[in-house]
């Protein structure tokens, strides 16, 4: 599912009704996760800008259920949005093949040859949603509605660059290393993953 973020009017509508194949849902809603490079859910969602709609696409690590480890944006609503999300995601992180499951949406742009061979190159295994269910990436929804409420809400981005720059600053230099989450114990997510060190599983 799309969260919105922005002016009134609505972009194009999300293409859940496509002929690529889906995977399954892997996660079944088990938020909870006990370590790191286990688990990691995608989203996109979309600023208004003057210049027009700017789509933002998302990774979060589920360990820590905030940390943002990925994200991409861009004019247009595409697969390349949502692999190049994935691609930073891959380099920050590093993530041993064969234990990553990565969730998203059942759209046409995560069903896409692009994604999917991504995730296969990468030893990734792909999780879907049910088709129109949010619940079932509710992790991802939060951190949207949390973007749009403490941030976007406030602003009036003249152009995409200018909204670009400060989406990057909110998720870079504020949310991933210094917004206390209740969830985690008042910490930032990085904080968290500094002192709840798990050691990783070949």
């Amino acid at each position: 599912m799309f969260s919105r973020v922005g002016a009134s009017a609505k972009p194009g509508a999300v293409h859940c009704d496509h002929r690529q194949p889906v995977f399954e849902n892997r996660l079944k809603r088990e938020f909870s996760v006990d370590a790191p490079e286990r688990v990691w859910a995608g989203d996109i969602t979309y600023v208004w800008t003057q210049e027009g709609w700017l789509y933002l696409a998302v990774v979060v690590d589920l360990y820590s259920r905030k940390k943002v480890v990925g994200w991409s944006m861009g004019r247009r609503l595409s697969s390349a949005l949502v692999c190049e999300a994935l691609t930073m995601a891959l380099w920050q992180r590093c993530p041993p093949k064969g234990q990553l499951i990565h969730h998203s949406d059942p759209g046409v742009q995560y069903a896409s040859h692009a994604f999917r061979r991504l995730l296969k190159d990468h030893g990734i295994a792909g999780s879907m949603s049910r088709k129109g269910d949010c619940w079932d990436n509710t992790v991802v929804e939060s951190f949207f509605g949390t973007l749009k409420c403490e941030r976007v809400h406030w602003r009036r981005y003249q152009t995409h660059a200018e909204a670009h720059a400060d989406i990057v600053d909110y998720i870079a230099m504020f949310y991933t290393s210094r917004r206390l989450h209740s969830y985690l114990g008042y910490r930032s997510p990085d904080e968290f993953e500094r002192n709840a060190p798990v050691a990783k599983v070949a």
